[in-house]
């Protein structure tokens, strides 16, 4: 199953792992990108040493190429990581939430390829415009920090009739085979798949919270910007939990007036203390009351059900897509 995004990367499946925050751990890129696809670690907020630690560390692990992800509104906080990881020739360098048009060349200049994450129509058409190597239409079906407000099959289906310069992932909702399936049908040429690989054996997420997605229902997510604490109004998608169920019922309150606002409720090994509406990614080394805090989901999430190795997610959802495919045109020909 190779597209044109395989080719451009020279991988095997047309599945890439999201920028699932601080899940995002090398264990978790290099299992993916030696599945055949294409592993992403989150760089946004590391200085230099700790960009080039990532990036070893993940050299270590595979061979393969994998993508190094950051979100454009910290640009102060990545610049120095980004001048490491295109030092150190990470082949694929994804940013997220702006205008890529001041990074392409110096992403190009470097050896590396360009993708972009965004949520609309007009953004892919400058995208490709710019030059920008690779483009991700993500839906507001995805979890964590969503740009557009259309869903990700219209937003898909509408993004590749306008770009034909380069390969389109797909993002938003797709937990499984017959989602990339159905984006495939759609023109993109993969898959850029995040609350799926949540529940991977690799990635750093808090055991409670691992829980609560393997519970949670198709319906359990909400589009929202209450957990917007260091990302001012900056929408997401999440897990409804007590935080935001305490938040509806005193009448959804301006940010002034949020119950429990300031209150610190987990506290990360380093010793950094996480406050209640903070938009901060539950990983395993944190403790505290993770139910309250941003608990990340997009709407595939009712798909997810084990914890798996990464590399067998990988393999699941290449395989179930390739069946998906075969049985459809069983059902057309009968």
């Amino acid at each position: 199953m190779r597209t044109a995004f395989c080719d451009l990367l020279g991988i095997e499946l047309p599945i890439a792992q999201a920028a699932i925050g601080g899940a995002a751990v090398p264990a978790l890129a290099a299992a993916v990108s030696n599945a055949g696809g294409l592993g992403t670690v989150t760089l946004t907020g590391h200085d230099g040493e700790s960009a080039r630690q990532t990036i070893h560390q993940t050299r270590k692990l595979t061979s393969k190429p994998f993508c190094a992800n950051f979100v454009l509104p910290y640009e102060s906080q990545f610049e120095e990581a980004l001048d490491v990881a295109l030092d150190e020739k990470v082949p694929v360098i994804n940013l997220f939430w702006g205008d890529p048009a001041p990074y392409v060349d110096r992403v190009h200049a470097a050896g590396s390829k360009l993708m972009l994450q965004l949520g609309s129509v007009e953004e892919a058409a400058h995208a490709a415009e710019c030059g920008v190597d690779i483009i991700v239409a993500q839906g507001n079906n995805a979890g964590g920090h969503v740009m557009g407000e259309v869903g990700t099959l219209p937003l898909v289906a509408n993004v590749t009739d306008v770009v034909k310069s380069a390969p389109v992932l797909a993002a938003g909702g797709i937990s499984d085979g017959r989602g990339l399936a159905a984006v495939l049908a759609l023109g993109a040429a993969g898959a850029y798949i995040g609350t799926r690989f949540l529940a991977s054996e690799e990635a750093s997420v808090a055991p409670e919270y691992l829980k609560l997605l393997l519970d949670a229902e198709v319906s359990d997510t909400v589009y929202t910007t209450l957990f917007d604490h260091g990302w001012p109004g900056a929408p997401h998608r999440a897990l409804r939990n007590s935080t935001y169920r305490n938040w509806v019922e005193a009448g959804q309150p301006s940010k002034d007036n949020l119950p429990g606002k300031d209150e610190i409720l987990a506290t990360h090994r380093s010793g950094y203390q996480v406050k209640r509406y903070e938009s901060y990614t539950p990983t395993a080394e944190l403790e505290g009351s993770i139910e309250a805090l941003s608990l990340w989901a997009g709407q595939g999430v009712g798909l997810v059900k084990q914890t798996q190795p990464a590399a067998n997610i990988v393999k699941e959802i290449a395989e179930d897509a390739q069946e998906a495919i075969n049985n459809l045109f069983t059902r057309i020909n009968t």
